[in-house]
């Protein structure tokens, strides 16, 4: 060791190793309850019945599952869409408001979580059904009635109002930090209140809309009640065929292959996704 460098007091050392043990039991429980089942079914689809691909390559070569794997993406793509159109101008209203009113916006995102969501979907059903109370509401206003239950339109519906709350919140944390004298700054210049939020509002709040995105893409896409009770054959999820497998056919090999494709195909897509949404997050910081 040179002269010019530092050197680090044994004490330092000594006490350097105390951050990762107090991390240990968080890491051993995320192994116990993620990593081992995950493990497990890794193995299960590589050695059941015997060990070898041969899941996997029933899995390709199957055209219905390709199909249900697309369906499944799209799905999801469809309810993150949803989610961000209502959650961006609620949460922005979340900031704008008062106190007293924040309070009670706050209450309505975080009741649906005090109620299961089998109770939420089923409701759902009521609303949806072909003489439910949408449809009656149509009927009335005399534009005849439309088929939701048992479409993905339905399936879209029911889980973009599971899903919302984890699109709001992420938004409203995000928005709250945004000082909102900047709108007023640049309207003062002459911008027009479009163009100011466009301009600095909006980029400054898409680490929000990322982080929201990436939450409700991943949670829409191991959705099993909801696109069961409110979908039909043509809205099938891999999830319920992930279902069948092991519960009905007793395939556990066949239905882990499916879940490791589901998630081999998700980190892919993440991580082609994660470099624009780090450079978007770079031009926002700058702003």
């Amino acid at each position: 060791m040179s002269a010019s460098e530092p050197t680090i007091p044994a004490a330092e050392r000594r006490w350097a190793w105390r951050p990762f043990a107090l991390a240990l039991p968080a890491l051993v429980l995320l192994f116990g309850v993620i990593g081992y089942p995950l493990l497990t079914i890794v193995l299960r689809s590589l050695s059941e019945p015997e060990w070898g691909a041969q899941n996997y390559v029933w899995f390709f070569s199957a055209p219905i599952n390709l199909v249900v794997l697309q369906r499944t993406f799209v799905i999801s793509a469809w309810v993150t869409l949803v989610c961000v159109v209502c959650a961006y101008p609620y949460a922005y209203l979340m900031t704008a408001v008062g106190p007293r009113v924040r309070l009670v916006l706050l209450l309505c995102v975080l009741i649906p979580f005090w109620v299961s969501g089998v109770v939420r979907t089923l409701s759902w059903v009521i609303l949806l059904q072909d003489s439910g109370v949408i449809n009656s509401i149509l009927r009335s206003l005399g534009l005849g009635g439309i088929r939701l239950i048992r479409t993905q339109t339905g399936v879209v519906i029911g889980m973009a109002q599971v899903l919302l709350p984890f699109m709001i919140l992420p938004l409203y944390s995000v928005m709250k930090g945004i000082d909102l004298r900047l709108m007023r700054a640049a309207q003062s210049l002459g911008a027009r209140p479009s163009r100011a939020f466009f301009t600095i509002y909006l980029p400054l709040s898409l680490p929000g809309v990322y982080a929201g995105a990436i939450i409700v893409f991943i949670l829409a896409l191991g959705f099993y009640i909801t696109p069961a009770l409110l979908g039909g054959p043509r809205s099938t999820m891999l999830s319920t065929l992930v279902q069948t497998q092991v519960l009905s056919l007793l395939q556990w090999g066949r239905g882990g292959a499916m879940g490791v494709v589901l998630l081999v195909t998700t980190f892919v897509l993440l991580a082609l996704a994660a470099p624009v949404m780090r450079s978007r997050y770079r031009e926002a910081e700058r702003r």
